[in-house]
């Protein structure tokens, strides 16, 4: 066995070096502090090494080191759900546009020539109401009324004949026959503004065709497919990495024409599923990110874009090109320092990876010193 006193021992070199940081990196996922790694009992500062200068060299730098990972996102709206027929059924005559946004109030689809408006709520509108009755739905109502300026009423789960009076000048304003009564052939709730996405399938063409006026409606027919009207990111990461993508984590994603906007995550799966794609079965969890700024968003629905997640970041810390480490011969790693035409070994410690660097502390490093890096 070389005594490493008398030079026989050298650093082991960077192929051997790279297949043990490939373990290591697959074993913390890529971007975890990893101190005092191998650290050996003896750690002699650095000796002068007779061996000829490198094939290039890099700077030690010193600043904050920020731990962060990219995926491949898919633009588009938040949620997807259906809006049904609520009414007796009967001939469909205008459907709201696919891609058009519909607000409160305003009509999402029209029955015999009568107007099917949207609320907001979560509760779906299933009953007609009238006085005497009470529930979440009689709130969801209320509320919409109240927002509209229709007042008058207290809002709470009790529909009066206050509220019934309210409803009268509510169909007024739409020349409706004012009944005080409204059930699910003029409304349909849901939680906020939604985008058209198109229009129901055609269940008498097997789901094969899509609905258009002129068709035949019955309760319950699917008359369009909405979205939420924010504009949103969604894409996936493996189970056993989903602590890189917590709720709240900060994004920047890249839209395809080159914009870079920040964002975060929003909504994170509670279920791991297996994808689609045959030769990778990996369980994953979907999660869903939203812009700072959403009227900033520009882009085809479905487009593909770049979501880079901001992890942990190390402040003032030194840091090496990865590629600059060596495999001391003890098990530790190591640098090599370039100074006035020589070069010494000099031992590290190392803590978080990111970005193609590496933290790095230990005697004899300061920032400016020139590192050995492979051509």
């Amino acid at each position: 066995m070389p005594d490493p006193r008398a030079g026989g021992a050298r650093p082991l070199g960077r192929r051997r070096l790279w297949l043990a940081l490939v373990t290591l990196l697959a074993l913390t996922g890529g971007g975890v502090a990893v101190t005092a790694l191998a650290t050996p009992s003896k750690a002699p500062a650095g000796d002068t090494d007779t061996k000829g200068p490198p094939p290039a060299t890099a700077p030690v730098t010193r600043g904050d080191l920020t731990d962060s990972s990219s995926r491949d996102g898919t633009l588009g709206h938040l949620g997807e759900r259906k809006i049904n027929a609520g009414g007796p059924g009967g001939t469909l005559t205008w459907l709201a546009p696919a891609g058009s946004v519909v607000e409160r109030d305003e009509r999402l689809y029209e029955v015999d020539g009568e107007a099917v408006r949207l609320m907001y709520g979560d509760e779906p509108m299933y009953r007609t109401l009238k006085a005497g009755d009470k529930g979440k739905d009689v709130r969801q109502l209320e509320e919409n009324l109240a927002a509209l300026g229709h007042t008058g009423f207290d809002v709470d789960e009790e529909y009066t004949d206050r509220t019934a009076a309210a409803v009268k000048r509510w169909q007024k304003s739409h020349d409706l026959k004012q009944t005080g009564t409204v059930g699910p052939d003029r409304i349909a709730f849901a939680g906020s503004a939604v985008r058209v996405k198109e229009a129901g399938p055609d269940a008498g063409a097997g789901g094969q065709g899509r609905i258009a006026p002129g068709d035949r409606l019955a309760t319950g027919t699917p008359v369009l497919t909405v979205t939420g009207s924010e504009r949103v990111v969604t894409f996936d990461v493996p189970a056993a990495e989903a602590a890189t993508a917590r709720t709240g984590t900060k994004v920047t994603v890249t839209l395809p024409d080159g914009t870079r906007l920040p964002g975060r995550v929003t909504a994170v799966g509670r279920t791991a599923t297996a994808g689609d794609d045959p030769q990778d079965k990996t369980p994953k969890i979907d999660v869903t990110v939203s812009f700072d700024d959403p009227g900033e968003v520009k882009g085809v629905d479905q487009s593909p874009v770049t979501v880079e997640l901001t992890g942990e970041t190390r402040r003032d810390v030194l840091s090496v090109p990865v590629n600059a480490l060596l495999a001391l011969p003890d098990g530790g790693f190591g640098v090599q320092v370039v100074e006035n035409g020589t070069t010494r070994d000099v031992r590290v410690e190392l803590g978080m990876f990111a970005r193609g660097r590496v933290e790095v502390s230990g005697d004899g490093l300061s920032a400016g010193a020139k590192v050995g890096v492979p051509s």
